[in-house]
């Protein structure tokens, strides 16, 4: 080749020089990678959620219950929702029961076993407490306010563990270890009995019906035959509300 040729004159000098810039250009891209700092894990949310006590109308405690979950759900405040309980105990009632053996009318004792409200009237929330489910238990029917509520926006003092503890003794349910309570029904149909309390105090009368709890929570009934004005009429009392005579 002729030496006077600028091509192979120029070649080999820009050889060196390119591979340099490659290799400046490899350095600063691993630097760049090196630097960039690894993301942080997401911390979780913290817990806000507090017991409250919530006045409802007494015998309406489970449907008030299901009407405020429907409505969590549909205006989507589950994450400021943890759980409404009804903190119930267990209560065995004995009965009489009249029985007709070998011509022979005997009377036995019946155990049945019930759930009570503990506190009639009242139910159990987890919440986090804010505007919007201030105003979700406000507008529901059949709700009072929060126990211990001291103005129209002003958040109720939480439950302490304790009393949470105290308020349900350990149980959520019916059939989680609840201690049974024996009340004994004194009286049955034909007695003669005294109402303890209400507007019929200290009248005597008949008891004509002892009717069954038809839903869980709740007491028996008594209709009792006074009469008021000389006439006969019959009012319906909770059993432990009357004595027998």
């Amino acid at each position: 080749m002729n030496a006077e040729d600028p091509i192979a004159e120029t070649e080999p000098a820009e050889a060196p020089e390119a591979e340099a810039e490659i290799e400046e250009e490899g350095e600063e891209a691993s630097e760049t990678v090196a630097d960039v700092p690894a993301l942080a894990e997401p911390v979780p949310p913290a817990n806000l959620k507090k017991w409250y006590v919530v006045k409802v109308t007494s015998g309406r405690e489970e449907s008030i219950k299901a009407a405020i979950e429907r409505r969590v759900k549909i205006e989507g405040l589950e994450e400021f929702f943890g759980q409404l309980l009804i903190p119930v105990e267990k209560i065995v009632e004995i009965r009489k029961v009249k029985e007709t053996k070998n011509g022979e009318k005997i009377t036995k004792e019946k155990r049945v076993t019930k759930d009570r409200k503990k506190f009639p009237g009242y139910v159990m929330a987890e919440v986090e407490f804010n505007d919007r489910i201030l105003y979700l238990f406000r507008e529901t029917s059949g709700v009072g306010d929060f126990v211990g509520a001291t103005g129209p926006m002003k958040p109720p003092p939480p439950m302490t563990d304790r009393e949470v503890q105290q308020m349900l003794g350990g149980v959520v349910g019916p059939d989680e270890g609840m201690k049974g309570k024996v009340v004994k029904l004194e009286f049955e149909k034909g007695d003669k009995v005294r109402i303890r309390e209400g507007a019929f105090s200290s009248m005597e009368g008949e008891v004509k019906v002892i009717t069954e709890p038809k839903e869980p929570g709740e007491t028996p009934k008594v209709t009792v035959e006074v009469l008021i004005f000389g006439r006969p009429v019959p009012v319906e009392l909770d059993y432990w509300q009357v004595d027998k005579i």
